[in-house]
This record gives C-alpha cells, structure tokens and sequence, in this order.
C-alpha cells in the first residue's frame, strides 16, 4: 500500500519534470528551434489550429526555419499567423516556402527570458511539492485509519521528502543549464 503511494507520486513527479523540460525547449534561444512554433495556431477554415498541422517545419540553417504548407493557398496564412504571434519573428515567404529568421537576442531579452524560465520552474517545483502534499495526505488517512503503523507512516514521509529533493534539484539542474543556454552570446 505504500509502495503503491510512492511508486505513484514518483510516476507523477518525474512526469511534472519532464513537462517542464518540453516547456523549456519551447522557449526561444539565439538559435533556430521547431519547437518554438509549437503553440502559433493558424487559421485553418475558419478553425485555429497549431502550425504542424497544416504545414512541414524544418530548420534550414541555425538561424533559419523553414515552414513549408501543405496546401499553397496557406502561406499566407501561416506568415500573418508567425508575425502576429507573440515571438518576435519576421517571416517571408519565398515561393512555396515560409522562412523565418530567427534574429540574434539581446541582453534585454535574453534577460526577460530568463525571467520566464525561473518562472516555470518554480511552477515545476510547486507542482512536485504538491504531489508530495498529496501522498503524504493519504499516507495520513492509511495511519489515521490503522492500516499502516507509526513508524512505517513516518519512514514513508521521510522517503517521500527525500524523492521531492531529488526532483526539484533535478529542476534546479534543468534550469540552470537553459539560463546558461539563454545567456549564451
């Protein structure tokens, strides 16, 4: 029962780290990135939908993106949506093809960014505390309803702080290694 406990909240703690590396690589560096156009959404029919469903990206050089539609009347679609996206991007269309530049960052953004990344992670971090919260909650009703002793309750909290401080240092890892990423010239 509270192998069960742990075994779950680790599932989910190692879940929550890895939703924050995923977010992590959305946010933009000085080099060219697909996954930075993951969450511009297009006009489609009438129906916004993400860019990598109606369109190729590829990275044409470390400072170029390419998007190449699937259907040519989309071009212009997909170029208003990137420039009216909130990533500082100018795209161009070159016969079928969208490019777009990825412009070098200065120290004022690259800053702002770094900003936002300590900002995910301390959600990261709030949400590997919360899941501790909550097995540590049900840890408590197990002993509160005798179905487990005293010491194996207080041996499986201990257990329990011990795995939260293995997670959120490996946040405190993954957040180091982008700030230095984004402070990078």
């Amino acid at each position: 029962m509270i192998n069960d406990i742990k075994n779950t909240a680790e599932d989910k703690m190692k879940k929550s780290v890895e939703a924050l590396r995923v977010e992590f690589t959305k946010v933009r560096t000085g080099r060219a990135n697909a996954g930075i156009l993951d969450h511009v959404k297009v006009d489609y029919y009438g129906s916004l939908v993400p860019i990598s469903q109606v369109a190729n990206i590829s990275i044409v050089d470390s400072h170029t993106l390419g998007v190449q539609p699937w259907e040519k009347k989309m071009s212009n679609a997909i170029e208003k949506a990137i420039r009216d996206s909130d990533l500082g991007l100018n795209p161009a269309s070159m016969g079928e093809m969208v490019r777009v530049p990825i412009p070098a960052m200065t120290e004022e953004r690259r800053k702002e960014l770094v900003k936002v990344v300590r900002g995910e992670a301390e959600g990261g971090k709030v949400a590997v505390r919360n899941i501790r919260r909550d097995a540590i909650a049900h840890l408590n009703k197990l002993l509160k309803n005798h179905e487990v002793s005293e010491d194996d309750e207080r041996r499986a909290q201990d257990d329990m702080q011990k795995m939260t401080d293995k997670y959120i240092a490996e946040i405190d890892k993954h957040l180091a290694e982008k700030e230095k990423d984004l402070m990078a010239v």
